[in-house]
């Protein structure tokens, strides 16, 4: 029995990701930021962490916490972002800004859900604090859920409170006619914007994907003509960069490669030059365009110092090029550079020797990655059960994917980006059978409860 195409995508409804990226240079100088971040598990709250802060005698005010609820944000710590808005008003009796609010019903959604936001706003925020934010907060989060008529009720609304005077929230609702295909709609919505001269690149750049999502080539270089003969509209990298990819998606790679020319005039006038020369590396290997590759790649060892995220750019893109060789000399290079040893790059060629059955190299790399003094990532260990179930290994599968549990913070704890991962492997095989028969063994090995058993018996079965 196979597996559906879009089982993928379906895992990925079922389960919830949560981020590991690291924290930023802000919070790491937050005192109290660096208690929260231990508490990883959404279940535990960080209420006791901020009421012991406050019993020390610590100072924490409206902008400490703002930071801390920015940073929870970023990676994804919804709850307790939401605990924290909360504290700060309910505890610390700081009165809420409408920013704030508007930052709270975000949040609310991705905790509680839509049906909460509105109780919020309608039960909640006093009509003198209903300003732009929280309006467009609303309308974000009617966006968020794809409430196309919800969302085109707060936008009549922001015109008639004439809050509607930037671009922020007309982008909002036209990106949600791009992501329901309502390219009428949106057409409509871009005359309304420029009769009010209310519009900016973003404006353009959602057009472009929304031309290129519905194959219209000629909506594209009208777009890009009105972007570069509007006056009002200052182009950057990420501007060419989406052109050049709307291009590519309608077949038109002459005109992309145009486009990349134009993006790679603006390095030298942009303030993030190692981004722009990561959109490049990506871009023309989506081309085909290996020898362009390597020129771009020798252009921005010359003119900037490279680092982590510089290798980890032409590594991905050598391998959209299947070039394994030309990979691993990249990484010999990192290697010989000394840099901090970060897993996300043996990573590539972890993955690349599991796909091509080269299972030895890859338990090869990730042992001398560990003898380096590098942490293997959730990813890491997911390769290496993929390629474990790939040879029938189901005993070696399960220890890896233990290991990868290990190093996963306690929230995605078993049913989230490990698991998935794991399973998108059997889903490559296309067994639905042996996908079941996995599910059961890591059931009988304790990596998980016979309830979660269960209900991914049953998605997997649904899935037929």
């Amino acid at each position: 029995m196979k597996l559906s195409p879009s089982n993928s995508l379906a895992l990925r409804r079922f389960f919830s990701l949560t981020s590991t990226r690291k924290p930023s240079s802000i919070a790491r100088s937050n005192s109290l930021y660096r208690r929260i971040s231990p508490v990883g598990d959404p279940r535990d709250s960080i209420v006791p962490v901020l009421d012991q802060w406050v019993r020390e005698g610590r100072p924490i005010g409206r902008e400490q916490l703002q930071s801390i609820i920015r940073e929870l944000k970023l990676y994804k710590r919804f709850k307790h972002a939401l605990e924290v808005s909360y504290w700060m008003t309910d505890r610390r009796y700081i009165p809420p800004s409408i920013a704030d609010l508007a930052t709270r019903m975000n949040l609310i959604l991705r905790v509680h859900g839509l049906e909460q936001v509105e109780s919020y706003f309608n039960n909640f925020i006093p009509h003198r604090l209903r300003g732009f934010e929280v309006y467009t907060s609303l309308l974000n989060c009617y966006a968020h859920e794809k409430s196309v008529q919800k969302a085109e009720s707060v936008m009549q609304e922001l015109r008639d409170m004439e809050f509607a005077k930037t671009p922020l929230s007309y982008n909002i609702l036209m990106n949600l006619y791009y992501q329901v295909g309502s390219i009428e709609k949106l057409d409509a919505l871009m005359h309304e914007m420029e009769e009010k001269g209310c519009y900016d690149r973003y404006t353009f750049t959602i057009q472009l994907s929304a031309y290129a999502a519905s194959s219209d080539s000629k909506g594209i270089d009208n777009i890009v003509a009105r972007m570069e003969s509007d006056p009002r509209i200052i182009l950057d990298c990420s501007s060419y960069a989406i052109a050049a990819d709307a291009y590519m998606q309608v077949g038109s790679l002459e005109k992309a490669l145009e486009m990349l020319k134009k993006l790679e005039g603006h390095i030298q006038t942009t303030q993030r030059r190692s981004v722009a020369f990561h959109f490049l590396l990506k871009l023309y290997a989506k081309a085909g365009e290996k020898g362009e590759l390597y020129r771009i790649w020798g252009l921005y060892k010359e003119k900037e110092k490279i680092y982590n995220k510089g290798y980890i750019a032409m590594m991905s893109s050598l391998l959209t090029l299947d070039d394994i060789e030309g990979t691993e000399k990249i990484f010999e290079e990192w290697e010989s550079r000394g840099l901090s040893y970060d897993f996300r790059i043996p990573n590539f060629l972890i993955d690349a020797y599991r796909r091509n059955g080269v299972l030895g190299k890859a338990e090869a790399l990730v042992n001398k990655g560990i003898a380096k003094g590098g942490d293997p990532l959730v990813n890491t260990w997911c390769y290496l059960a993929g390629g474990y179930l790939d040879f029938d290994q189901a005993p070696k599968a399960v220890d890896a994917l233990k290991k990868a549990i290990t190093v996963c913070p306690p929230s995605s704890k078993p049913n989230k980006d490990t698991l998935v991962t794991c399973l998108e492997y059997l889903e490559g095989q296309g067994d639905v059978e042996r996908a079941e028969e996995f599910i059961s063994l890591l059931r009988n090995e304790g990596v998980f409860s016979a309830s979660v058993h269960d209900k991914l018996l049953n998605h997997i079965k649904h899935e037929k």
